[in-house]
């Protein structure tokens, strides 16, 4: 699954694991994408799976 939210557009971000000597392999961090069934559409009556972060969920910008 795609790990992009289809309402902000937030994804991964990347990095570096660090270990105790302090060497470094990439990394990265997902954000929490649930996928959710939400009306969408002019009127909002359509139903449509969509993939949305869960600060997104949250924050009310998804009507289940």
């Amino acid at each position: 699954m795609a790990a992009n939210c289809d309402v902000c557009g937030k994804g991964p971000s990347f990095g570096h694991n660090i270990s105790h000597s302090h060497r470094r392999t990439k990394r990265r961090w997902n954000p929490n994408i649930q996928r959710v069934r939400a009306l969408v559409g002019d009127a909002g009556t359509t139903p449509k799976r969509l993939n949305v972060c869960t600060s997104c969920l949250k924050a009310g910008k998804v009507k289940r």
